[in-house]
């Protein structure tokens, strides 16, 4: 298969160093000024899933430096970036190729399928954990479960699906195809908002987050409020109410990533942008189409871009 990873950041090394190892055809594609922490276009990982290393058949900051035709382009950006990124792959994007979508967050799918069309748009939901040593080099921290793989629009052939699952599986990172990913999506988007900003705001583990009452408290809220917006979106969930789906994320989400801290952690401690328009700001932002008050999502979202203002100026 012939691959094009856009983002080499920290999923997307992993995904290009796993992929490339297995025997793909593998380019990178990433901005400009990191070109240079790519030169020799070799990749490494490390971690729970052991030693790895690929040099890659390319790394180019422009889509159409890649010279032949591409089956898969595993979109591995940031979410604030998508608009800019998926512009700039959309002419590497032909007749037989899928891209899939690997980010964070609400709306990089309806973003993305509505400029490349959504026979072309895969979704994943992405549960294990990387974090980036230095470029080009991550470290896989955890993994609580498989990559779920699947089409929301169902305009994509189940067989062509389960291809790009299998090849993504037998490089060697777990993965399956899951007919209701946009439901998944939807279980981590609650996960990521319940537990990304507290963490990188107190600088704090996930399991320190369920520990202490305080911080439980406003999770609870936090998801007491994404189901209110839901359900006035009529967006399907997998939880019939925000209890059931608490009792599940406190006995089996966050045990096995106790020790976690998320990547909006390091992104403020880096003085970098964070994700939180796609996470909490996005509950905010379809909150609002409905005339609904979601104020603990609200001020979590305040406090983070206040956060990201402090850090990037000290």
């Amino acid at each position: 298969m012939k691959i094009a990873v856009v983002g080499l950041g920290a999923l997307g090394v992993a995904f290009a160093t796993f992929l490339k190892e297995d025997g793909h055809t593998v380019y990178g594609i990433t901005k400009e000024k990191y070109l240079p922490f790519f030169k020799g276009n070799k990749l490494y990982v490390e971690g729970i899933w052991g030693k790895h290393e690929a040099v890659l058949d390319g790394v180019f900051a422009k889509a159409e430096d890649i010279k032949e035709d591409i089956d898969l382009v595993i979109f591995a950006v940031k979410s604030y970036d998508t608009e800019e990124a998926v512009n700039n792959i959309k002419n590497i994007i032909s007749e037989k190729t899928y891209l899939l979508l690997t980010q964070n967050g609400y709306g990089n799918y309806e973003i993305v399928s509505s400029k490349i069309g959504k026979r072309h748009t895969l979704l994943s939901r992405v549960i294990f954990g990387s974090k980036v040593i230095k470029p080009g080099h991550v470290k896989i921290t955890v993994n609580a479960d498989d990559v779920r793989i699947g089409d929301p629009s169902k305009s994509i052939p189940e067989e062509e699906i389960i291809k790009i699952v299998c090849a993504i599986k037998h490089a060697g990172i777990p993965a399956s195809y899951d007919p209701d990913v946009y439901k998944t999506l939807w279980d981590k988007i609650l996960y990521n908002c319940a537990l990304n900003p507290l963490g990188a705001l107190l600088g704090c583990s996930y399991g320190t987050l369920a520990e202490n009452k305080e911080t439980r408290n406003i999770m609870d809220k936090i998801i007491d409020e994404i189901f209110l917006v839901t359900r006035e979106h009529n967006i399907p969930l997998n939880w019939k109410s925000p209890d059931e789906y608490k009792n599940h994320f406190y006995k089996n989400l966050i045990p096995p990533t106790k020790d976690h801290f998320p990547s909006m952690y390091y992104d403020i401690k880096e003085g970098k942008k964070t994700e939180i328009d796609a996470l909490n700001g996005a509950i905010v932002k379809l909150a609002r189409e409905r005339g609904i008050l979601v104020p603990v999502n609200e001020t979590i979202v305040n406090l983070v871009k206040v956060k990201e203002k402090l850090s990037s100026s000290s």
